[in-house]
């Protein structure tokens, strides 16, 4: 089946904070299966990562550094286009064109991580409206699936919305989008607190694995996760929320069922569990961070350039059709 013939996925990630074994387990293992099956664009969005402030240097590291992490993850660049979001310019006037059209301050009112995240009077614009640039980004491609977790349903939802409302007054020009949710793993919690998501930008170090933690800080922060009363090794997301959630990361990276689990463990205590949990968890860094840093800054910026090449014409095109059924 050629390209043009086959659907698009499309998905992204800020590179700010710790990538971490949550990210990796929600987000990219599901991005490794659908290469394989999709045309598939996976972009680092470095504008929305300025809508909070940066240190210039540290940003053009994580950029470099996320792209590795894709690499490292198994995201094969023969199979998928990786990208640098500000290397393609149609990204910020597609999201123009979207504000001023057809994004109206009630969609973005609904935007429950705005509220989340605007602690002060001093947050940007950029960080009110970055679900419209986020539209604009999943649009531009002719975006049909979009990977993401339950947090981020939302967004993608304003997408469709804004696809829609353009169509509809202005002349078919998006495809319109649907979410994508892997549901098992979707949601991997912190390990200091099981109700919580595990999060990039998470006070305690405590809440997370990020894949480039020395392997002995990620055995510390396992044998340290938080657990529930009483013993059993029981998956129960509502009485035992701490192993289940420790039981969902082991499953995941030891390629075992949940069941399995919980037979091999049945009579033996949290102890065991998470000595094993520990290790397997340790041997999953060692090997990926031995991929991550034989990857080279030069192949990064090839990928990136090679991944620009081809998409600039797909974004020109878009963004040439919307002008167009503007009268622009």
């Amino acid at each position: 089946m050629s390209i043009s013939k086959q659907l698009t996925v499309f998905s992204g990630v800020q590179p700010t904070g710790n990538f971490h074994l949550g990210n990796y387990l929600g987000a990219l293992t599901q991005w490794l299966d659908l290469q394989h099956k999709y045309h598939s664009i996976f972009c680092v969005v470095d504008y929305h990562a300025i809508t909070v402030p940066q240190n210039a240097a540290n940003l053009k590291r994580q950029v470099l550094d996320i792209a590795k992490i894709y690499l490292a993850a198994g995201i094969n660049p023969r199979r998928a286009l990786i990208f640098r979001q500000s290397d393609i310019a149609e990204h910020t006037e597609l999201a123009w064109i979207l504000n001023c059209a057809v994004a109206r301050m009630s969609d973005l009112n609904k935007m429950t991580q705005f509220k989340d995240k605007a602690g002060s009077k001093n947050a940007s614009v950029g960080l009110f409206d970055y679900p419209v640039l986020m539209a604009a980004d999943i649009l531009l491609y002719q975006t049909d699936i979009v990977p993401v977790g339950e947090d981020q349903l939302q967004h993608v939802e304003l997408a469709r919305d804004l696809a829609k409302r353009f169509n509809q007054q202005f002349g078919h020009a998006f495809t319109i989008p649907e979410a994508k949710i892997n549901k098992e793993g979707a949601r991997i919690m912190g390990l200091d607190d099981p109700t919580k998501k595990m999060s990039k930008s998470a006070a305690s170090p405590a809440n997370y694995i990020a894949l480039l933690d020395k392997p002995e800080t990620a055995v510390k922060k396992i044998k340290r996760a938080v657990t529930d009363s009483g013993s059993d090794i029981k998956y129960d997301v509502k009485n035992k929320p701490a192993i289940s959630n420790l039981l969902t990361i082991y499953s995941l990276l030891a390629n075992k069922s949940i069941k399995e689990l919980e037979r091999k463990y049945t009579g033996k205590g949290y102890g065991d569990f998470k000595n094993d949990l520990a290790e397997v968890v340790s041997k999953f860094l060692t090997d990926f961070q031995i991929k991550f840093h034989n990857i080279s800054d030069r192949q990064v910026a090839k990928i990136f350039s090679q991944s620009a090449k081809k998409l600039r014409p797909i974004a020109r095109t878009t963004l040439n059709k919307v002008k167009t059924n503007l009268g622009l």
